[in-house]
């Protein structure tokens, strides 16, 4: 490749060197009036080269396609170091943690049916990171992949050495096939054991054995400042790992709940600015020990790529979910059974006090607003107005330390709530349970037809009908990624009209059809534009 180098930089120099040469040829006088003339010159050139040496700094900087032939203008003397900063030691870290890293971080390859509706997936993808076409997507949409290449790609990272791997919900969500490639381009067909939208975490299986894999670290000993390698497959360009510090803990973003994927999300991401880009996506988040201490799920920036901070999901809580779905086939999610608020937020709390007429002062701690049907806090004797400070011995000073302190407990497990009331601090003993109120966990053959097909249902009234032509029908709700609904093409809103050449007008109906049926049930519904398709799910 071409090197360029600023003009200012090369003239400055040439300007110098003449000057220095006509003095070895002229009398003494004119040589003292040239040296005055140089002193007067020189500082200007010395701007010139300090200020051509910057620009080439940043030109560089800013090219991707530079080699280290092009970084030579910068000096390579042994003794330079940045203040206060270890350079050996850190980078010395920094290989011994790639060379564990590497070879357990997986590229992941997302087929689906083309003849599904590809919105609700570039949706995700642009929520995710944005649209890197600059508004055209919908162009991008109307696109058909061939049926032999993937509609997307992610990371994924091993777990054990007989073929577990963790990944995000979003890079699996709405597969057909998934394939594996790992790092020597060695290739599997995956199965996708489960996922959690909540969590955005899910756990794939390749049959193979002794394969290189990582070990959880305790993500609650992390802090804010510590090194972290982010390893994945960004943009196509596979096993490619970036370093930034943690510059924060337990962020919530709301990027879970936006767009109605997750019925009870939790977040508490940990904040990096290692560079994290499309295809980083259920890579691995590890320490200087080449340890796992987040799953990359998200980032934050305007353009869809690396331009501000990326997130992870903290290991402690991706490594239960993975527990779960491997013990379990499901994940077992514990609740308080409260709705809250977050004091933290200035302006939650300025717009509840104005809907509410209330006057709640912002700050720290999650206030209960009220409960929900069986509630383990109601029973332990939390009112409406307690601000919950502490559970166990997390500080709550927020909705996502709540989020998480809850959420990686299981029902049935008891913790211990700190909270104040008008102004008094207390504690009491919560038993945690289910959405439906049990404190037992539950496997998949204990989960209802509902929840077994990932959606419920809601009755249209007559009016709808009629405006559709339809003699029947229910409209879908909380779709979950990856369940059978949405494996058969359905998003929230489209209407379910026949299940198995039955009419269906309400959840209950949905429930009766398929109680107890076993193998591919047939189902006709409409898309929001009125247009009719049938398709075949295979139920759980």
């Amino acid at each position: 490749m071409k090197h360029y180098t600023p003009i200012a930089y090369v003239f400055s120099i040439k300007f110098v060197y003449s000057k220095m040469k006509k003095l070895t040829s002229i009398n003494n006088k004119e040589r003292y009036t040239m040296k005055s003339t140089l002193k007067k010159l020189l500082p200007f050139a010395v701007v010139g080269v300090i200020s051509g040496a910057t620009t080439v700094g940043g030109l560089q900087y800013f090219n991707h396609d530079s080699n280290s032939a092009d970084q030579s203008y910068f000096t390579k003397s042994s003794n330079v170091s940045f203040a206060g900063m270890n350079s050996a030691a850190v980078g010395d870290d920094f290989v011994k943690a790639a060379k564990t890293t590497v070879p357990a971080v997986v590229t992941i390859k997302n087929y689906q049916s083309r003849s599904t509706s590809r919105a609700s997936e570039q949706d995700m993808f642009d929520f995710f990171f944005g649209d890197p076409f600059g508004g055209r997507g919908q162009q991008r949409q109307k696109q058909q992949v061939p049926d032999n290449m993937p509609s997307g790609m992610g990371s994924g990272v091993i777990i054990s050495p007989d073929g577990y791997i963790i990944s995000n919900n979003h890079v699996v969500a709405g597969a057909n096939k998934l394939e594996v490639v790992l790092s020597n381009k060695k290739s599997y067909i995956a199965t996708l054991v489960g996922t959690d939208p909540n969590t955005d975490i899910s756990l794939l299986k390749i049959e193979e054995k002794g394969l290189p894999y990582l070990n959880f670290a305790n993500s609650d000993n992390i802090e804010v400042g510590q090194w972290v390698l982010a390893v994945g497959n960004p943009l196509g360009l596979n096993s490619t790992v970036t370093a930034g510090i943690v510059s924060a803990k337990g962020r919530g973003i709301g990027i879970l709940s936006s767009q109605g994927k997750a019925a009870n999300p939790i977040e508490s991401f940990i904040q990096t600015d290692a560079a994290i880009n499309p295809g980083n996506s259920g890579g691995a988040l590890v320490n200087t020990n080449g340890d796992l201490i987040g799953i990359n799920s998200a980032i934050q920036s305007t353009t869809g790529y690396y331009q501000g901070y990326g997130f992870a999901v903290p290991a402690n809580l991706a490594r239960k979910i993975v527990e779960d779905i491997k013990k379990f086939g499901i994940v077992q999610r514990g609740f308080l059974g409260v709705t809250s608020l977050d004091l933290s937020d200035d302006q939650l709390v300025a717009a509840y006090n104005k809907d509410k007429k209330t006057n709640y002062k912002s700050g720290s701690g999650v206030l209960v607003t009220g409960f929900g049907e069986s509630s383990g806090a109601e029973d332990a004797g939390l009112k409406v107005g307690d601000i919950i400070t502490q559970i166990d011995t997390t500080p709550i000073t927020d909705f996502a330390d709540l989020s998480i302190a809850i959420g990686s407990k299981r029902p049935g497990d008891k913790v211990t709530v700190t909270y104040q009331r008008n102004g008094k601090p207390s504690t009491t003993t919560v038993t945690l349970r289910d959405q439906k109120g049990g404190t037992s966990t539950r496997t998949k053959a204990d989960l209802s037809v509902t929840e077994k097909i990932g959606a419920d249902f809601q009755s249209i009234n007559d009016k709808t009908k009629a405006y559709y032509g339809l003699n029947s029908g229910v409209i879908a709700k909380n779709v979950i990624e990856g369940g059978e609904m949405a494996k058969a093409g359905i998003v929230d809103g489209y209407i379910i009209t026949e299940i198995n050449g039955k009419p269906v007008n309400s959840q209950k109906d949905v429930e009766n059809i398929l109680n107890k049926f076993t193998g591919t049930a047939q189902i006709k519904y409409m898309d929001d534009y009125g247009r009719g398709y049938q398709r075949g799910f295979k139920m759980p």
